[in-house]
């Protein structure tokens, strides 16, 4: 009865936020549109047609150093679930993915809520608080950073003294979250931290197996990390804080109509999706009743409130991180929270700052919801349900806009920047392929339906839009772009030339679909 609940209320979110045409694995033409989830979907389509392919490592793409599943956006822990019968080809699990985040979602937010829980109506109206966050849906345009699930996650553990004392509780969670994405382990490690801390405070005798514990988990998890990014040296962006959260964030729809209750204020054009952390009205109204509701002591629910506690140091620093935006002061860039460069360094893996408010969020919704549960049962399911219909008027506007944007996914027409005939033949004849300069951003999509075709063709690529690029691979590309202009080109590869650069002298170019290409024929000579 319970997992039936789950899986419809999964299937309506899904239908109310997404489009049915995404789940068909064989329908991947709507992610090569230049989005972060082609990306995913091209690491995952690389890997898996890879005959050379070690461990989460793709030669198809940055050839030759490759690229990690990681840093294409790809998702390693469904690579390694799906590689035995995915088939060869055009395949596609984003839109699976999506759903099955709901599932799980749903799943650990009734875990979290049934022990507080009098009555059924005020568990489900609770789990769906808990799930009708704006952030989460919003991910739709990043599907690895959809798995809120593994926030719920640890708060289910942390929750139970057992459970949050246990290393054999606290490995799987942080195991998955490494194969998912970076963002999402260094929310789980500040709830674990914080689980840790607690128990190690209020369980004395037990404190030698709990580092033992700790040591391990945080020992399996590194090395988890290692296998995932690889070896070579790394280089960092610099761009921590550049996509911050503005203080208003919980409360501001940022765009306007996107809530029929509250009042929007423009946020900057580049930091809309990222700075976008309301909480919707709903919940916002919860959480300011949340004081003021019934002291009817409820032992379960106070000593959750009190374990709760134990997260406020994490949740300070997530928050004070999460706010931490880039500004441009009298000619010098300056983070609105002061941090020295070494400090600033460290934390470029998670750049897009904001997103660390997601446990914040989830925290005070648990906190919120739980209070309601201090009412007697029927007062309590019938706030709930007053907050529930307000939350779900209030997502109406975003719901249409998700739904809008994952409408791509009918139009299941494969090419758009690539549709001449002739490029499957031109891709066939080429040792390798690359751009010329190597850029694979500035015309994503061009790039993405390329690279498919030519992973199809067993092809290699020789650049991709990684989230980390390496210092090997910078200098292989600015040499060959020099060689380029100069007239060195490599025998047997296909270059695709950009708008903006210019062709060698003499060397025949073909116009395919308005993009010019230069093969290297076999008189070339090499660098």
């Amino acid at each position: 009865m319970e997992l039936g609940l789950i899986l419809v209320f999964a299937g309506i979110l899904f239908v109310c936020f997404h489009n049915i045409a995404m789940l068909d694995p064989g329908n991947n033409g709507w992610l090569l549109r230049g989005t972060d989830n082609g990306e995913n979907a091209l690491g995952l389509h690389a890997w898996l047609n890879d005959p050379d392919a070690r461990g989460f490592w793709t030669y198809l793409l940055n050839a030759p150093e490759g690229v990690s599943l990681l840093f294409t956006d790809s998702n390693p822990l469904t690579a390694l679930l799906v590689k035995p019968f995915a088939p060869r080809g055009d395949f596609q699990i984003i839109g699976l993915w999506f759903l099955l985040c709901l599932v799980l979602h749903l799943g650990f937010a009734r875990a979290l809520l049934a022990p507080y829980a009098a009555t059924s109506l005020g568990l489900w109206c609770g789990v769906l608080l808990l799930t009708l966050l704006p952030t989460l849906f919003v991910r739709q345009l990043h599907a690895n950073l959809c798995a809120h699930w593994l926030i719920l996650w640890a708060l289910w553990i942390h929750v139970s003294p057992h459970r949050a004392g246990n290393w054999r509780w606290w490995l799987p969670v942080m195991a998955v979250a490494a194969m998912i994405h970076a963002y999402l382990l260094v929310m789980v490690a500040c709830i674990w931290g914080s689980a840790m801390l607690e128990r190690f405070v209020q369980d004395a005798p037990a404190r030698l197996r709990l580092v033992t514990g700790a040591v391990a988990t945080f020992g399996v998890t590194v090395g988890i990390v290692l296998l995932l990014v690889g070896g070579g040296a790394l280089v960092s962006t610099g761009s921590f804080g550049r996509y911050g959260m503005p203080l208003d964030a919980p409360w501001n729809p940022a765009l306007a109509g996107m809530s029929p209750f509250l009042p929007a204020h423009p946020q900057a054009v580049d930091r809309q999706v990222e700075a976008f952390q309301y909480l919707g009205a709903g919940i916002l109204l919860l959480v300011v009743m949340a004081p003021f509701l019934s002291r009817r002591t409820v032992p379960a629910i106070s000593m959750l409130h009190r374990r709760l506690l134990w997260l406020l140091p994490a949740l300070v620093v997530l928050t004070l991180l999460a706010i931490s935006r880039r500004v441009d002061w009298a000619g010098e860039t300056l983070l609105t929270v002061p941090m020295s460069a070494h400090a600033v360094a460290l934390l470029d893996p998670v750049r897009a700052s904001a997103r660390l408010f997601w446990p914040v969020a989830y925290v005070l919704v648990l906190w919120a919801v739980t209070s309601a549960y201090r009412l007697p049962p029927q007062a309590a399911q019938l706030l709930l349900a007053l907050v529930l219909a307000v939350q779900m008027v209030d997502l109406v506007p975003l719901a249409t806009l998700m739904r809008h944007d994952a409408s791509i996914a009918e139009d299941r027409t494969r090419w758009l920047r690539t549709r001449d005939p002739r490029w499957a033949a031109v891709i066939a004849r080429a040792r390798d392929i690359t751009f010329v300069p190597a850029d694979a951003v500035t015309h994503l999509d061009l790039f993405q339906e390329v690279a498919w075709r030519a992973i199809d063709a067993g092809k290699p690529m020789r650049l991709v839009y990684a989230a980390r690029d390496n210092a090997i691979t910078i200098a292989r590309q600015e040499r060959e772009t020099r060689d380029f202009t100069s007239g060195r080109l490599v025998p047997g590869r296909l270059y695709v030339v950009l708008p903006g650069m210019g062709a060698p002298p003499g060397r025949p170019v073909l116009v395919l679909d308005g993009v010019r290409l230069v093969q290297a024929g076999p008189t070339s000579r090499r660098p």
